[in-house]
């Protein structure tokens, strides 16, 4: 029998496990359990970080100040074109 390797979400490995192994013992399915934990726990920390930065929106403005500043005038282009349009017609 071959060995197959057991990977986390990241493709990281995380345990091995021997391809149909009914035989296995309780302490190795404990070490696997553990293995796992010990793995989803980093992940899980790993997503708590990317989620805190990507909705940092005082960093998203200082690293898209200059989209934000050309959105936000074309914006006003927009909304004062339809005012002057909106009062020619009045």
């Amino acid at each position: 029998m071959s060995d197959e390797i057991v990977r986390s979400g990241a493709g990281e490995p995380v345990a091995r496990r021997a391809a149909g192994a009914p035989g296995r013992n309780s302490a190795e399915i404990r070490a696997d359990i553990e293995a796992q934990r010990e793995q989803l726990s980093h992940e899980v920390e790993a997503l708590r970080g990317r989620v805190n930065e990507l909705t940092d929106w005082r960093r998203q403005v200082r690293e898209h100040r200059r989209e934000l500043i050309i959105g936000a005038a074309a914006v006003g282009f927009v909304v004062g074109v339809r005012l002057m349009a909106r009062r020619r017609r009045s």
